[in-house]
């Protein structure tokens, strides 16, 4: 048996390059490896049985972490009255560039809540990140705070919308929207 979780949303699925993080026997591993380089490009033996949903928890803190930098820094640009175009392009390809900011920055500029994974999805895996780290005793701040902003819009019937419109959670906080249109900034 081997645990595979797998990160890279429903493009990385549709496409065959999702990261696969696999835990088990190094001898099963191997023979299993033509089955993961089928579905993904990055496929790694993080440890034993368990380790590679361990590493899909480290995974799934850093993405919402990372949306949640991504939805304040547009934030700001909106209220700064920057291109968010333009600020999207001159920060991706330095120390602040992720696949977040690359792939979800986008979609949030256009308004486009499709998702790649759910918010009701990833609720379910902030759940598990909250519990892991609870019994192993350690402080999960930010999770948390993103954990909250989600239940708010999934109380607002925005969990099928993707993770990304956790954007919309610090719009509300704000009292405008980012759009890069948007004539009612403060």
């Amino acid at each position: 048996m081997l645990d595979a979780p797998i990160s890279g949303g429903s493009e990385g699925a549709a496409k065959g390059t999702l990261s696969i993080m696999v835990g088990g026997d190094a001898n099963q591993v191997k023979r299993g490896m033509p089955a993961f380089k089928a579905m993904g490009k990055k496929i790694t033996h993080v440890g034993g049985n368990g380790a590679g949903q361990s590493v899909k928890l480290v995974n799934q803190i850093l993405v919402v972490i990372n949306m949640l930098a991504v939805s304040e820094s547009l934030l700001l640009a909106e209220a700064s009255g920057l291109d968010l175009d333009k600020a999207l392009e001159a920060v991706e390809a330095g120390a602040a560039g992720s696949w977040m900011l690359s792939n979800r920055g986008p979609q949030v500029i256009e308004r486009d809540w499709r998702p790649g994974f759910t918010i009701d999805l990833q609720q379910k895996d902030l759940r598990l990140v909250l519990e892991t780290a609870d019994q192993l005793g350690i402080p999960a701040i930010g999770t948390s705070l993103v954990f909250n902003l989600y239940r708010a819009l999934q109380h607002e019937g925005l969990g099928g919308d993707g993770n990304h419109a956790l954007a919309k959670a610090l719009e509300r906080l704000a009292g405008f929207r980012i759009n890069g249109r948007n004539t009612d900034r403060p």
